[in-house]
This record gives structure tokens, sequence and C-alpha cells, in this order.
């Protein structure tokens, strides 16, 4: 009230404003008594008048009183000095009127602001309160120099489960952090606070129930003449975000899983069809060969006994290949034929070995075997437990080198007859030792490899062991030294033998139609006095393009390698340099390929220009386009015809002068 009246003057007249219906000093509103306590303990007004009057809806009680200046003027003019004090009367509730009306103006001007700032504020806290109820936030405050909290939001009981109470006490965020990011996660917030004005990081706590919660931690550093002051900030709840992202990268990783065994199957198969063609083709060219020979009726007995004694060779690899396929096939649709019976595994054993003796001794490898029983009796399938052992010292054989030995073991374990096959040869990789039982699986896989094969018969000697209700094993301390074979078989008969269904008929088709025609060779195109270079690494193949060339007049000179054929062609500086080279594709270290592209490096006069064959059990039209790439002239795919052979050798150097 002091300020709505402070510019106010009323030099006769006294008022006081009280609130209610009766002058109460209890109730004094504003008083423009301006006299002093001595003054009022002996000054009486002459003249006191009240009035009430409503304002706002409240009742007010206004008092006039006159001051001694107008009780001294109206003892000589009373008239003029009683207008004069109506009028100031009139002046005062004037100003009191407009002045409350203007002061309740701004009182509902003032009330509506407070409703509308009221309203919004509610409003934002309703919004922050769905924010954090969504996003599931703490908001919370800290001493920068301590790093206790003084302030962390309810929010924490509901996502991390502690009591507030427990923020406020001594390195309780420390405490709880994750233990594996517990160090990290202190020094960055130790560097932040230093350094920045502010940042972020996620870390991992542990809740009260033990969970790992995940949080995204918004910090403000608030800093004053001294440096870092207090720490201000926000804790995001990013779990189910985090859970998101690693199921998502759980997803990628299987589907990038799931491609590459897919492209490796892929590729295996690719492999495995380029293998396949190639074990196939390989003693089909020297039948087809030998017998278009034979049928000349041109060759000594001799010879004619080295190509018969080739031709019964390879018809029995290629036997093998084909029963090979047909056990896969019978294993992965479940039909197999068994003859069960007691059988003696110690004869079994011999009888494989008798089976693999010739193949042992072409390589001077000493086969030993060592039994513990003699009358070791299984109930099984000879024939298939024949096989098991027979394709277990193959490849003993195969993979041991010349003058290495192979042991065989059998041995009673438990309630089980134990067979191992120990050998001294190039052993197993790590890498490749859990795979060695896959179908097509090869360690080495490459047109360079020293071994052929499909890579079908550990596969199957596995199936026919687990057939027998046994299991089997293989060990190998590594590359170069050796591997080891375990089967063990039960004692007693398997009753899920007797359950699993045989074959329907055993017949099958002919893979090679008979050649009733006789071919004879054009005598036109003998190739008298022609020098040939022929390089493969296979003795049959070999031995037959020689006998085909050289039965035409040609000079032979064969190798079992690309670099004694690189040699050749090289060094033929004193003497006579090769008219022709026919090569093989797969060989061992050095592939036909490589072989090629040394010599197109060459110059002229060094033999860079020498026509070239490719002749491989490589037949596909990427390996023929691959072969012309490389720098060879013509691709011809085996098994090779003699007469074709030649006619291509004399077209070859017809055609280039």
């Amino acid at each position: 009230m002091a300020g709505i009246f402070s510019n106010e003057e009323f030099p006769f007249l006294d008022f006081q404003i009280y609130d209610g219906t009766a002058p109460d000093a209890k109730n004094l509103l504003h008083s423009s008594d301006s006299k002093s306590d001595f003054q009022h303990r002996f000054y009486r007004p002459r003249f006191t008048t009240t009035i009430k009057i409503d304002i706002a809806g409240r009742p007010w009680t206004i008092v006039f009183t006159s001051r001694p200046e107008l009780d001294r003027l109206s003892e000589t003019r009373l008239m003029p000095y009683i207008a004069v004090v109506g009028v100031s009367i009139g002046l005062i509730l004037f100003a009191v009127t407009r002045s409350q009306v203007r002061a309740r103006i701004a009182a509902e001007s003032l009330a509506v602001d407070l409703r509308d700032s009221e309203r919004a504020l509610k409003q934002s806290e309703e919004r922050f309160r769905q924010l954090t109820e969504k996003v599931r936030i703490i908001p919370w405050e800290a001493d920068a120099m301590t790093g206790r909290f003084t302030y962390v939001g309810p929010q924490t009981v509901d996502i991390l489960g502690y009591a507030l109470e427990d923020w406020y006490t001594d390195n309780f965020w420390e405490k709880h952090i994750y233990s594996e990011d517990r160090e990290w996660a202190i020094e960055f917030c130790q560097n932040g606070t230093v350094s920045q004005e502010n940042y972020e990081f996620e870390y991992r706590m542990l809740a009260a129930d033990g969970d790992i919660v995940w949080l995204l931690d918004l910090v403000n550093v608030v800093r004053d003449e001294n440096g870092p002051k207090l720490l201000r900030g926000i804790m995001i709840d990013i779990t189910d975000r985090k859970l998101v992202e690693a199921e998502r990268t759980r997803l990628l990783e299987r589907e990038q899983a799931d491609r590459a065994e897919a492209e490796a199957a892929n590729r295996m198969k690719d492999e495995f069809l380029a293998t396949l063609s190639h074990e196939l083709r390989t003693p089909l060219n020297a039948m087809v060969g030998w017998t278009t020979l034979l049928r000349t009726r041109k060759f000594d007995e001799a010879t004619t006994a080295r190509a018969l004694e080739t031709i019964d060779r390879n018809t029995k690899a290629l036997s093998q290949l084909i029963e090979d396929l047909l056990d896969v096939s019978r294993i992965m649709t479940g039909k197999f034929r068994f003859d069960l019976r007691a059988v003696n595994l110690a004869a079994t054993i011999e009888a494989a070995i008798d089976a693999v003796r010739s193949a042992a001794e072409a390589k001077n490898i000493i086969i030993n075997s060592v039994f513990e029983d003699r009358f070791c009796l299984v109930s099984g399938d000879p024939t298939r437990l024949q096989q098991i052992v027979w394709n277990l010292l193959t490849n003993a054989i195969k993979f041991t080198p010349k003058g290495g030995q192979v042991e065989v073991h059998l041995d009673r374990h438990n309630s089980n007859a134990q067979i191992t096959v120990i050998d001294t040869g190039q052993g197993i990789s790590p890498e490749f030792l859990p795979h060695i039982f896959e179908r097509f699986r090869q360690a080495d896989a490459s047109i360079t490899r020293k071994h052929g094969g499909l890579g079908l018969g550990l596969a199957i000697v596995r199936h026919l062991v687990e057939l027998h209700g046994g299991t089997i094993r293989a060990e190998s301390p590594g590359e170069g030294q050796g591997a080891k074979f375990i089967v063990t078989l039960p004692f007693r008969a398997i009753s899920d033998l007797s359950q699993v269904s045989e074959v329907a008929s055993s017949d099958r088709q002919d893979i090679l139609s008979d050649r009733n025609e006789n071919v004879a060779i054009d005598k036109s195109l003998f190739l008298n006095n022609l020098s040939v270079l022929v390089v493969d690494d296979e003795p049959d193949a070999r031995e037959l393009v020689t006998a085909v060339l050289e039965k035409s007049g040609a000079k032979v000179t064969a190798v079992g390698s690309a670099k004694e054929a690189f040699a050749i062609i090289t060094e033929a500086a004193g003497g006579r340099r090769p008219d022709i080279l026919i090569s093989d594709i797969g060989m061992p270290e050095e592939d036909g390929y490589t072989l090629i592209r040394k010599i197109r490096a060459l110059k002229p006069d060094r033999g860079g220009q020498i026509p070239a064959i490719a002749l491989t059990a490589y037949a596909r039209a990427e390996e023929r386009a691959r072969a012309i790439a490389a720098g060879f002239h013509i691709h011809i795919p085996k098994p090779v015809i003699p007469e074709e052979l030649i006619a291509v050798v004399a077209n070859l150097l017809g055609a280039r002068g």
C-alpha cells in the first residue's frame, strides 16, 4: 500500500485503511499518519469519520482524522476548511479506488501469467516424466573434487535397483561398475573432467539383482576460477539397444559363417568335380590308348604284355573309384548290403595286407603286423571289414615315402577289438585333422597335388566302422611326422546291422562303350625325325604318349616334372631343341600352367615360341580356356586317341611352317 500512496500528499488529513468491517490494529493495511508517539499521546483530532467500501470482494474500513493544521484553521474559518476536507476525502477515495482497480488489473494479469506458467511447467514436467519413463534416464550431480554424488534421480531405483541413500556413500559408483569396464571407465571420467567441458561414454554397471545394465553417461563439467567444481549429467539405460546390437552382430556373423560355409561347399563341389574328372580320365587314358595301339598288332610280345598289364592295373583302379562312388551313394541313401557273420579280424587284416603288398613293395615300404590275439571274433561283414583295413593301408602306403614303414596292430581293449594302422608318412596338419573323415575333403585339392584320389576313402571307412557299431579316430603330431588311425569294434553283434537295408540290385551300367572298330594310323601323318618333349607325372600316361609318337617316327624325350622339361628347353643351346611340347597340367610342385608361362617368358631363340599342347584330364571348358590363355596352342582332354594326338601334332607343326 505504501507504494500506491507514495506520491500522494494530504496536508490536512490522516487516514487508515483496515481489512474488514471494523478498525482493528491487527488488520491495518495502511496509515498516512506521520505523528510521533509523543504527539499521539497528547493529541486528539477534532474531526473523525469512518467509511466502509468493498474492494475486489473484500470489505475495507477507512478512518479519516484531521491533522493539527486543519484543527487550527477550523477555529477561524471553519466552513471553507470543511469544504476542503470534503474535497480531500473525495480525492483520497478516488485515488484509493483508482489504485485498487489498477492493482486488481495487475494482480489478475499476474494471476493469469502464473496460471499459464504453472500449466506450462506441469506440461513440461509431464513430458519430462514421460520421456524419462520411456528413455529410462537417471539425472545426477556430483562434486568434481571428491566425486561424491550430491544428487541422484529416483529413477535409479527402477533402473538399477539401488536405494537413493546408497549413492551418497563413498565410491559407490566406482564399486558397482562392471569389473571389465571399471578401470578404463574411471580413468576416462577423470581425464574428461580435467580436459573437457562435456563428454560421454558407454559402460556396464551391476544392478542390485546382479544383472548387467548398459549405461550411456552424458557429463557436463561446471567450472569456476579454480577449475572443475561440479559434474552434472544423466545416465541413460541403453541395455535394450545393446541387446539388439548384439543380436544383429550375432545374426550377421551367422550369416557370414553360413555364406562362407556355402561358398566352401560350392568350392568343394567344383574341386571334387574337377578331381573326379581327372581321376576318371587318368586310368581311361592309359586303357583307351593302349587298347587302340594293341589293335594294330604291331607290338612284340614284351610290349604287348606291358600294355595288357597297364590296362589291367588301370581297370582295377577305375573299378575301385567307381566302387567308392557307389559306396558313398549307398551311405547317403542309407542302403548297404551286409553279409553278417562271425569274422576273424586277424585273417581279415592279413587278407587286406596281401592285397596291398605289391603296392608297398613297389615303394620299398615294409608292412609289419602285430597281433595280440590271432583269434579275435567280431560280428560283421567280412568284405566290408576287409575294405576298412584295405582303405587304411592303401592310404598309409600312398602317403608314405619310399623306404618307409607301415604297422598294423590288433589288440583287445576292454570289450572291444582295436585295429591300429601306423605309418611314417607325411602326417596330417592340425588344421585338416578335424576334417579328415569328411566326404570329398582332401588336405591338398590343388592341381599340383602329389597324390590322387577323390577324398572318399576315409569317409567310407568312418561310415562302415559306425555301421558295425565301432568308432575310428585319427592322430598325427603334424606334417612330416606320420599318422595313426585307430578303429574300435565291439566283440558282440550289433543289432543295428541287421536293420540296415540292402541294395536292391548290384548291377551296374558300363561307363565306357566298346570300341569295335580297328583304328589305323594314317601313314601320311608319320612324324619322322620330329623331336617331341613329353612331360607327365603319371608313368603310364607318359609311356602311352611316348609309344604313340615313337610308333609314328618321332623322337621322344619324356620327363616326369615341369622342372625337368624347362631345363631341357633352356639348356638346348648346344644341341637340338624340341620341335614341340606336350604337357600335362596337374603335376606335383609345378603345374603345366606355370611351365608354359615360364617358357613364353623366354626369348624366341631360347624356345619361347615352341608349339605346345596341353594334354590333361582337366577337361572342362573353363580349364581349356585357362590353358589357351596361359600359352598353350591346343588343349586335348584325356583319354587321348592315338591318331587324334598324331593328327594334332602334325597339323600344329604344319600350320606353323
